[in-house]
């Protein structure tokens, strides 16, 4: 097996997806940690502060890289040699979605396969936009996103709270 992408928005990164990289590096001898731009949201985080963030959680293992993705994941894919995408799946819906996209990447890169791992039990229910909406109300975040994450986590929706920007 060569070198594998998992790509996401990580906005922010949670403890469900530092669990996937977790497992799949053992997997794989390299894994980019692909940061995507993604032009239907609006980020809590800045790009570099994602990258920043990732990078931090990430940097105990020595095969994961980290890197940003402002096009296709397919063609992102091709530059960097990589013939895997990684997938982590929650529900039966997430499968739909991301199985959906896997033929789309095989389309636009044949060579490109999809390597769907099943979330871990304790993460089933993770995602970014829930730990944000914990955080909004001030949840405690201990198990929801890694320790590195929870103070700038907490303070940038202190800011958007006293800001009058949250709804």
């Amino acid at each position: 097996m060569g070198t594998a992408i998992y790509s996401g928005s990580f906005d922010p990164i949670t403890l469900g997806h530092l669990n996937i990289i977790k497992r799949a590096r053992i997997v794989f001898p390299r894994i980019i940690v692909c940061v995507t731009v993604n032009a239907g949201k609006s980020p809590l985080f800045t790009l570099d502060e994602r990258i920043a963030q990732v990078a931090l959680v990430t940097s105990k293992f020595p095969n994961v890289e980290v890197a940003v993705c402002d096009n296709l994941i397919a063609e992102f894919a091709r530059i960097n040699k990589a013939n895997v995408i990684i997938r982590g799946l929650r529900a039966l819906s997430d499968y739909e979605r991301e199985f959906s996209m896997a033929l789309v990447n095989k389309k636009l890169n044949p060579d490109l396969e999809t390597f769907f791992l099943a979330a871990d039990e304790k993460y089933m229910y993770h995602s970014s936009s829930g730990v944000k909406e914990l955080a909004r109300f001030g949840a405690d975040l201990t198990g929801w996103c890694p320790r590195e994450i929870i103070e700038p986590l907490t303070s940038r929706m202190e800011q958007i709270t006293l800001g009058g920007k949250a709804q």
